[in-house]
């Protein structure tokens, strides 16, 4: 593997469009270089894993699998190093990244555990001696594209069902986050995939992404990443009608009645909010508390926001830097428009009296924590990706329910309560395709991770997420 080089047909190819510089979020120094993946490359890539599907969908399943094991456990083997590497390129704390990783392989191998389930179905045909069969078989080349944010557990997210089920994928990394995906290919190789089973190309989506979308021997795209790309994606696969699977923002409610373990929520808020300093699609990204409570909640949840340690990654901390200095930029005057908009500054961390002030370079925002008395404000409508939490007062799980539901996002919301009633109302009536009761965030990988609205269609994880990746036929058997 070497710099600005591109993964196909298990070779390393030197990619032949501009250069893409790499930057290490903590101090903007360069730790890497990518090139943008040419049409013709792309063309390469996508012909290379169309060449190798029939060979592959034709390999039974449990041995699909076996690559998968041989894959997860070459992962687990160069854990801190991935670890490492993540850290560098996105900025998530170094024990956040190794959970990650971890996480990565986890997902191959609930992926290949899945192959001796993929089942089909005999029906009773309406004719004499004639069964209906319904097949799941692979859709051929999937282009996968993954978000900045989790480089390394979308890759396998998305790599395990593609292939455990069948198909063939080319995947293009973020290009602020590059780096991990091409280790990953590396270990992939080196776990015997065969040739053209796994392609990776590097650069733009508005360039290379585009034109993989566009390719007509793409069968299927998964995506993750924010709404305007899925938008794009959407109107770009719509030409040929190709199916599409987009899991894209959120804007979670953080729902606490007044019967709530008040410690336990607090604890649960900040998990929800921070973790990966809140760039990630299930963050609590809003709070309604009932009134009963709400004093005390504010004051316990500022206290813990006020004692989170920002700082290098590679150290003790709770929170890094943003990935980019867009994303700064963004975040500040998403800020300064609230306080605009009538919010209440509660705590902000990036006055003169906050953290680290000798910090110049980088990418680094730190956590803020507002008190608003309206759901219309875009602080309460849009998604912020970062560390400003908003908080509600609301007078009933009635009035949490209804603001929880006066938004274009649909992925997750949290809601902390002890009363089974109040439960059962938030399942049936929240608009939302994953309720956390009583807990923090974090999907299992057997579980389903889907969302309503603008959130996204389709879905991944579990044998629901391993079905996206597959498509029915019905055969009509008569032997008469």
């Amino acid at each position: 593997m070497a710099k600005q080089h591109i993964f196909i047909k298990n070779e390393w190819i030197y990619a032949s469009g501009n250069t893409i510089a790499v930057s290490n979020p903590v101090n903007g120094k360069e730790i890497g270089q990518i090139n943008e993946t040419s049409v013709s490359q792309t063309d390469s890539a996508v012909s290379a894993a169309l060449t190798a599907f029939p060979a592959w969908s034709a390999t039974p399943a449990p041995e699909r699998a076996r690559y998968l094991y041989a894959f997860a456990d070459l992962i687990d083997a160069n854990l801190e190093d991935l670890a490492l590497l993540l850290t560098q390129e996105q900025g998530k704390p170094l024990l956040e990244a190794r959970a990650e990783v971890s996480f990565s392989s986890a997902f191959l191998r609930h992926a290949a555990e899945a192959a001796r389930r993929l089942e089909g179905e005999i029906l009773p045909g309406d004719a004499r001696d004639e069964h209906i069969m319904i097949h799941r078989v692979p859709y051929g080349v999937v282009a996968g594209i993954t978000a900045w944010n989790f480089p390394v557990a979308l890759f396998t997210r998305k790599v395990g069902p593609a292939l455990v089920t069948g198909n063939t994928i080319v995947i293009k990394p973020h290009e602020l986050t590059p780096l991990t995906a091409l280790v990953l290919a590396e270990l992939a190789r080196k776990a015997g995939l065969p040739a053209g089973v796994l392609n990776v190309v590097t650069g733009a989506g508005r360039t290379v992404g585009e034109h993989l979308v566009k390719h007509p021997d793409v069968s299927l795209i998964s995506m993750t990443g924010s709404v305007r790309a899925g938008r794009e994606i959407y109107a770009a696969a719509s030409h040929d009608i190709k199916t599409i699977r987009l899991e894209l923002g959120g804007k979670a409610p953080f729902i606490v009645l007044a019967d709530a373990d008040l410690d336990k929520a607090v604890q649960a808020a900040i998990q929800a909010k921070f973790v990966n300093g809140g760039q990630v699609c299930t963050a609590n990204d809003r709070m309604y508390i009932e009134e009963a409570i709400y004093d005390k909640f504010v004051a316990k949840f500022t206290e813990a926001v006020r004692n989170l340690r920002t700082g290098d990654p590679l150290e003790q901390v709770d929170l890094g830097p943003r990935a980019s200095q867009p994303e700064v930029s963004k975040l500040h005057a998403i800020l300064e428009r609230a306080c605009r908009s009538g919010a209440k500054v509660l705590l902000n961390l990036n006055d003169s009296s906050g953290p680290d002030p000798a910090h110049t370079n980088g990418n680094w925002f730190y956590p803020a924590v507002l008190e608003v008395t309206s759901n219309d404000l875009e602080i309460m409508q849009e998604e912020t990706f970062g560390p400003i939490a908003p908080i509600m007062k609301v007078s009933s799980l009635t009035e949490a329910i209804t603001y929880a539901n006066q938004s274009k996002y649909g992925l997750s919301a949290y809601v902390f309560t002890q009363n089974n009633r109040n439960i059962m109302r938030c399942v049936a009536e929240l608009q939302f395709g994953e309720i956390f009761i009583n807990r923090g965030a974090g999907e299992s990988v057997h579980a389903f991770h889907a969302g309503y609205k603008l959130s996204g269609i389709g879905g991944e994880d579990g044998k629901h997420g391993i079905e996206g990746y597959l498509r029915k036929k019905t055969l009509y058997n008569n032997f008469s």
